[in-house]
């Protein structure tokens, strides 16, 4: 605990170095400073976080870290040594002056031109295609005051009551619930905005030099380029429908070649880059804090890829401690990281408890003259006969709080690496496998149901929130998935999951510490040990820590990727695949292909219940653009239903090329499910497309199944 003037905060912070399989040893490229007594005054403080990127990324990172504070804090001296020789009659002394918030806003603006400078001069690494992010927080503590400098698109969020004093909560959002801090529940407020090709000025500003912007998949021809694109009136992109939701967003590039590339159109560092636009002035905002904001959040945009706002306030308002707060969201964000890409990003993060806020000991300015707001001065030490031009204070009205227009979206889908992957080892598992066709016929959700208390669902409702797999379920289909979660007690040591084995569960942990191991592919684990350790789940009822983890196998026959080690003994819930599947069959989505497959031929005999089963064991698998899913004439055995996006559906007969463009809802392939079992068109993907599918082995067993529980339930009404 600390007090900065009239504010008495409760700070923590936490980094997490990135998992990459293809470069294990890759250092961590995020770092942070927290500098107390900034500007020789007790009061105030400096909080940084900077993610750094390119080959020399974290030596860009670690040099804003012991450079930035500094630079920031010579500018503002130098500005308050100006203020003192315009005012001498003044009174008081360098370190008691406060300076106006343009004053301030100045001063910061040139400290960060000034390391970018020094970056460039470096000679230790080299940014020519290298750099970092900056977000930081400056703590004016006598006025009670925060001036926020952002530069990338790393984020400072701010957690607060509402201007009616209520706290209501946010659906949807990850965090939320009963917890023990005080905090429960706030609302999310931005305090930067992200400088990326999202928002429409930030794209205008670093066009006018000539850059491109394009996805990887534009540059690669994957995805089409539309070139009037900036001729509407829509104001910022929505991309994160089709460019961004395999993890590609737009990117800045040069008119000569295929460089930088960088996703963001702020940056200290990237020589390259800068004469692209992409240049290292701070986007800045001051502002009062007030006793309704409760919650500073600094992070790195490894926090935000999967998660909102305020899915990250929520989050924290479960903890009274800080330390805990930034441990949940830092796992949290591994957790996802890891479910929908093949590695994940370095994850940093400083979390701010505001316990109370006095009024300021200096509420209003000093009435005098004198400005620093010319931010194209470089100033040096004035000599003592140099004559001092008075000029204005400049602005020192607070800004107003920021809208969310132009955020990255949060991503909610496999990146295509991922889905490909997985693909692959559904494929290799194939021939490795067979599947236990009464296994699924005898599949009961009666067996699996057990009552669980309050405390129980309360826990598992609190784990599953953050989970796309769970979003817009019904209160009926909730209460289901409750009864449904298996009890599993474990014992130190026990292998929960072992790598490269078929999962049909999903895990949260209720008690209890578990490593997560990974042996690099290609590799083997000769010592037994399950290979590197590259995460650790902990549940703790205390802490309000539930994570979860095998959250595919709810979709996907496949392999595991990790394996999962009990540190410790505790206690997991589990849920089936085949439970998951049932439930999945009455949500919207679902709903939707099953007035699909009512439509078919090949269907038209099947009851209601039974084309909702079928339509709850369909697997969802994405393909990218230009992609062939059949090709006319191909052996097959997939029945594909399009789920979003689109496809080009192409069938010669007789010479004769029809054409046809198949959307969200349309079908293809149900001939491969009977007697001709060869595709009659050729079909390819004209963007990322997601489609259900369902094999003749898989339609073969769900449909003797639902014959054998129909043979079943026919013998006990004999009976009876």
């Amino acid at each position: 605990t600390t007090s900065f003037g009239g504010m008495q905060v409760r700070y923590a912070y936490l980094s997490q170095r990135g998992y990459y399989p293809d470069d294990p040893n890759k250092p961590n490229q995020d770092a942070f400073s927290i500098t107390h007594s900034f500007c020789q005054q007790k009061s105030d403080a400096f909080f940084a976080v900077y993610d750094g990127h390119g080959r020399d990324g974290d030596r860009c990172a670690q040099y804003a870290r012991d450079h930035l504070p500094d630079t920031v804090e010579k500018f503002v001296l130098r500005t308050r040594n100006r203020e003192m020789k315009l005012h001498p009659k003044a009174g008081g002394d360098v370190k008691s002056m406060e300076l106006t918030k343009d004053q301030i806003q100045g001063a910061c603006l040139k400290a960060h031109v000034e390391c970018n400078r020094g970056m460039h001069r470096a000679t230790e690494f080299d940014d020519s295609l290298s750099g970092t992010t900056s977000i930081s927080v400056y703590f004016h503590g006598r006025r009670n005051r925060i001036t926020i400098c952002n530069v990338g698109d790393s984020r400072a969020i701010l957690g607060r009551k509402h201007a009616d004093g209520q706290e209501e909560p946010v659906s949807g959002a990850a965090g939320g619930g009963s917890g023990s801090s005080a905090n429960s529940h706030l609302k999310a407020f931005p305090l930067s905005r992200d400088q990326t090709p999202y928002r429409r000025d930030e794209r205008a500003r670093v066009k006018a030099t000539g850059a491109r912007i394009l996805s990887l998949d534009q540059i690669e021809g994957l995805e089409p380029i539309n070139p009037d694109e900036d001729d509407d009136d829509e104001g910022d992109l929505e991309l994160g429908e089709e460019l961004d939701e395999g993890g590609d967003p737009p990117r800045v590039w040069s008119p000569h070649g295929e460089y930088p590339g960088t996703a963001f159109t702020r940056s200290l560092g990237d020589a390259i880059a800068e004469e692209l636009g992409v240049y290292a002035e701070p986007e800045m905002l001051t502002r009062e804090v007030t006793p309704e904001d409760k919650i500073i959040v600094l992070a790195s945009d490894g926090v935000f890829e999967f998660l909102t706002n305020q899915s990250v306030i929520d989050i924290c308002c479960k903890f009274s401690d800080p330390l805990e707060a930034c441990r949940a969201v830092v796992a949290e964000s591994y957790e996802l990281w890891l479910q929908y890409e093949l590695r994940t990003d370095d994850i940093t993060m400083i979390c701010i408890f505001v316990d109370s806020v006095q009024p300021p000991t200096i509420p209003t300015m000093p009435n005098r003259t004198g400005d620093l707001n010319d931010s194209s001065v470089e100033f040096e030490a004035l000599p003592p006969t140099a004559p001092v031009q008075e000029e204005a204070p400049g602005d020192d009205t607070v800004d107003a709080l920021i809208t969310t227009d132009g955020l990255r979206p949060v991503r909610n889908n496999l990146s295509k690496e991922k889905s490909k992957a997985i693909q692959q080892m559904k494929i290799k598992m194939a021939s490795d496998t067979d599947i236990d066709e009464s296994e699924m016929e005898e599949f009961d959700l009666a067996k699996l149901y057990t009552e669980k208390t309050e405390d129980e669902k309360s826990r598992i409702a609190e784990a599953i929130r953050a989970s796309v797999m769970f979003q817009n379920i019904t209160d009926e289909q909730r209460e289901l998935i409750f009864g449904v979660m298996e009890p599993i007690d474990v014992s130190k040591g026990t292998w929960v999951i072992k790598q490269g084995t078929v999962g049909d569960r999903f895990y949260i942990v209720d008690t209890g510490r578990f490593e997560v191991r990974i042996v690099p592919d290609g590799e083997e684990d000769k010592d037994g040990s399950g290979g590197n350790v590259v995460h650790v789940y902990e549940g703790s009822h205390e802490k309000h820590a539930h994570p979860s983890f095998g959250e595919l196998a709810l979709m996907y026959s496949a392999p595991r990727a990790a394996s999962i080690i009990a540190q410790t003994d505790g206690h997991l819930w589990a849920l089936h695949r085949y439970a998951f599947r049932q439930v999945l069959a009455a949500q919207s989505g679902r709903q939707e292909l099953v007035g699909t497959l009512r439509k078919m031929e090949v269907f038209k005999n099947l009851k209601s219940d039974e084309i909702s089963n079928l339509a709850a064991v369909m697997e969802e698998v994405t393909f990218g653009r230009g992609e062939m899913i059949a090709e006319q004439g191909q052996v097959g055995e997939t029945l594909f239903v399009v789920k979003t996006g689109s496809c080009e559906y192409v069938e010669n007969v007789d010479g004769v090329t029809q054409n046809a463009t198949l959307k969200a809802g349309d079908y293809f392939g149900d001939e491969v499910l009977l007697d001709e079992h060869r595709y009659a068109g050729t079909v390819i993907s004209l963007q990322t497309t997601s489609c259900w599918s369902i094999d003749r082995g898989n339609l073969k067993q769900t449909l003797n199944a639902m014959k054998t529980k129909k043979q079943k339930k026919a013998g006990s009404d004999n009976v009876a």
